[in-house]
């Protein structure tokens, strides 16, 4: 599975462990939910920057929503 995948794949699970709506993520990290929604279907290949803020919003980090810190598969 390719970066984007598994980054998206990441935020969908934690966005919705943590009951947080598609709108709701956008809306914190200044974006639009058409873009969350991109980035979830591994379709966006996301800034650092924004890499960062959706993971302070998602309580985690990025090598964690990477799929650790290893980047393995």
């Amino acid at each position: 599975m390719d970066i984007k995948k598994r980054f998206g794949l990441a935020v969908k699970e934690r966005r919705g462990a943590l009951g947080i709506s598609q709108e709701e993520l956008a809306m914190r990290i200044g974006a639009d939910q058409a873009y969350v929604s991109r980035i979830e279907a591994g379709q966006m290949n996301v800034t650092l920057e924004t890499a960062e803020q959706i993971a302070v919003v998602l309580q985690s980090d990025v090598a964690e929503l990477l799929g650790g810190s290893t980047g393995s598969p």
